[in-house]
């Protein structure tokens, strides 16, 4: 590990991995300049900066530059400039809380120097801008800043979770999320896996599969194992309190040097609405250690010719721990796509794959994520923003087909690995491989998070870019585009004015240079370009026809009702039929009660979350998915969800449209009634005579309560 002074080389920008005109080269990110974080203690103001010295020989000194009379606002200007210094340099500090990073603190820690950011290795009285959590979301009770973690994202990345989201998208479009192998959720499908291997191996007799069993909450390849029946299955187990999923196994997968590996990917998802993710343009390739043969009955319990976990290969006597990118067990994934690209493989179309599986594995995922993010942070309620980084684990078959294997919410950030001394005795030694990327991912995440560049990034945006929260746009984005160049021309040259005045005026002064320097020094300036391409909304236009769950989870959200809930109850169900104008003769609304309980019963019965009673996302789609067999039976699956998802939106908005009319009537029609004059209150008797009315009545009915009291 290079020492703490040093700026590891993590993506240069120069040679770039294989395939980069996938991911368009940019030209290096760089900042307005910032000045140098001073050191002082939190909550203790700066030393002026740029003064004039004081005591004996000022006078002289001041003489010798020219002050004479002017002098008195010189030093009013340098005062001027070393307290413009002073907040500058304060705004520049970015606090991150560092306290709940755990095994991702070492790469923070680095990450943080290189950026000279300020951190909060054991918690801040006062909020941060950035929380950094080494496991969850709910580590604490966050209220503002940045944390990253999204809620719900830990659940939705389980093996059963993500198999369920990405089989919702299979069954709306096959074609397009054919990456994921074949599943059955154990214990529920197991009659159905077995139904459908018996039906699958009497069609082809030579047909011989493979498969694999992953507990659902099992990770580091804790429980993992390879079948070639479905016997096979350990039932007497505990299936029950622990469930599964079992997939069809990749045999043909591609090899190097003889041996098995997958690609561990780095992927930030920076924000759900609107969808931003980023894909770091090198990640890591894990080798098994022993030579791979396709698997028989003699070499299933071979884990570490089948199994590519580096918490599991690490304990074999051939793993290598190498200190090149191109050797070893763990290697760049760069390395690879040049051994690749060596051997004339098309490393821009495989790039290019990768990036369709992420984008749609991210977009299966976003639904019920939006569903739990309303859940933790209602709108209106405060609340942090979230980012996070995901670990994508993908499997190049051996035609350089990737196949997802899983996706980790908490991906393995440690950047050295242990070396047993002796029996017993171990030592944490620096791994430079993972540390060139993992340093890398976690220092440019934070680049793009940073809170002043996006506030400034804000205030430039026009009102149409600008999300819900910032409903009042600056002043000079409602300008005439003539007078809004010509305010801007202005405001730059008169500050460029001010500031030449300024600078001549502290040019005179002695230690004026170093004051200079101090604002004009930009700590990005020394750092390489971002190593996190922005592949959504950049490629949008491409996959926006993927997301009819999203829409679907829209629909869904705004049925909820009670805010901070996750489940759509009966009353929601049936306000969401009628206001979607989707019940008729052939379909009353006790049918749509039959439906909803149905639906609702059998989901609940799986075990899942039983905190509250309802209908979950994945239910709903369900029911919407019945729904829309029912009123358009001619078309495909995918049309008929999207003609019915149509359909809703369109009376939604008609309905949205008679309340606001509706609501607007009602505002006008009460300023009309009610007028304010000098002498007070008056009302038409003409126009309002029920009112008048029913007030006359008021009265009356007061008067006689007084009049019996």
């Amino acid at each position: 590990m290079e020492s703490a002074g040093t700026e590891p080389e993590s993506c240069p920008p120069a040679p770039e991995p294989p395939g980069s005109p996938a991911l368009p080269a940019e030209e290096p990110e760089r900042s307005e300049a910032a000045p140098e974080p001073q050191q002082e203690a939190e909550g203790v103001p700066p030393p002026a900066q740029g003064r004039r010295p004081s005591g004996p020989g000022s006078k002289g000194q001041a003489k010798r530059c020219g002050a004479g009379k002017g002098g008195r606002a010189k030093r009013g200007s340098t005062r001027r400039a070393g307290e413009e210094g002073g907040r500058l340099a304060r705004r520049a500090h970015v606090t991150v809380d560092s306290s709940k990073a755990k095994t991702s603190l070492e790469a923070l820690k680095l990450s943080l120097r290189q950026l000279r950011w300020r951190e909060f290795p054991f918690g801040r009285r006062l909020p941060c801008d950035i929380y950094w959590h080494g496991v969850s979301f709910h580590d604490n009770d966050i209220f503002s800043g940045q944390v990253n973690k999204f809620p719900g994202m830990t659940e939705m990345v389980r093996k059963i979770t993500l198999s369920r989201a990405v089989r919702t998208m299979q069954d709306l479009f096959p074609e397009e999320y054919n990456f994921y192998p074949h599943s059955w959720i154990l214990p529920e499908e197991f009659p159905l896996f077995v139904a459908e291997v018996r039906m699958m191996k009497e069609s082809d007799p030579p047909w011989k599969p493979t498969f694999i069993v992953k507990p659902d909450g099992g990770c580091q390849g804790d429980g993992i194992y390879l079948i070639k029946d479905p016997s096979d299955i350990r039932l007497a187990g505990n299936l029950q309190s622990r469930p599964a999923v079992v997939q069809e196994y990749i045999s043909k997968p591609l090899l190097i040097d003889k041996l098995k590996f997958d690609i561990r990917l780095y992927v930030l998802l920076k924000s759900l609405e609107p969808l931003e993710i980023y894909i770091a343009k090198d990640g890591l390739s894990r080798f098994c250690t022993e030579p791979y043969q396709e698997p028989t009955l003699k070499n299933l319990h071979q884990v570490f010719m089948h199994l590519t976990n580096y918490s599991l290969n690490i304990h074999s006597g051939n793993f290598i721990h190498s200190d090149n990118v191109n050797t070893g067990s763990k290697r760049t994934f760069s390395s690879v796509l040049y051994r690749l690209s060596s051997k004339g493989v098309d490393i821009k179309k495989l790039w290019s794959d990768i990036i369709s599986l992420v984008i749609k594995t991210v977009i299966a995922l976003t639904p019920e994520l939006k569903v739990y993010y309303q859940s933790d942070i209602p709108a209106g309620k405060p609340g942090p923003t979230c980012f996070q980084i995901l670990g994508f684990d993908i499997l190049l078959m051996k035609n350089l087909k990737p196949v997802l294997l899983e996706v980790n919410a908490n991906p393995s950030m440690r950047i050295e690995h242990e070396q047993e001394l002796s029996p017993g005795v171990f030592e944490n030694v620096p791994s430079p491989v993972d540390e060139e990327i993992k340093v890398a991912v976690i220092r440019d995440t934070l680049r793009l998070m940073d809170p002043y560049k996006k506030k400034k990034k804000d205030n430039q945006l026009p009102d149409t870019c600008m999300d819900s929260k910032q409903r009042f746009p600056p002043i000079s984005s409602r300008l005439p585009q003539s007078n809004l160049q010509f305010s801007k021309f202005a405001i730059v040259r008169s500050q460029l004015s001010e500031n030449a005045a300024d600078t001549k005026d502290e040019l005179l002064e002695p230690g004026s240079t170093d004051q200079l320097e101090h604002i004009s020094k930009n700590p990005e300036a020394s750092l390489p370009s971002l190593c996190l391409k922005q592949v959504f909304p950049k490629y949008a236009k491409q996959f926006n026809y993927l997301r009819l769950v999203d829409r679907m989870a829209a629909l869904f959200i705004r049925f909820l009702g009670v805010k901070g809930t996750m489940k759509l109850g009966p009353t929601g169900f049936r306000t969401f039929i009628r206001n979607c104008k989707l019940s008729n003769s052939n379909f009353s609304m006790a049918s749509v009660d039959i439906l909803y309980i149905d639906i609702t019963r059998r989901w609940n019965s799986m075990g899942l979350d039983q905190r509250e009673s309802g209908m979950c996302l994945q239910a709903f789609v369900e029911a919407f998915f019945c729904l829309a067999q029912r009123r358009y039976k001619s078309l495909s699956l995918q049309e008929q969800v999207a003609s019915l998802i149509d359909f809703c939106e369109y009376h939604l908005a008609i309905l949205d449209e008679k309340r606001l009319v509706c609501s607007r009537g009602i505002t006008e029609r009460r300023a009309a009634l009610v007028t304010c004059q000098p002498d007070g209150l008056h009302l038409t008797a003409a126009t309002h005579a029920p009112l008048l009315n029913r007030m006359t009545a008021a009265n009356k009915r007061t008067d006689y309560r007084n009049h019996r009291s």
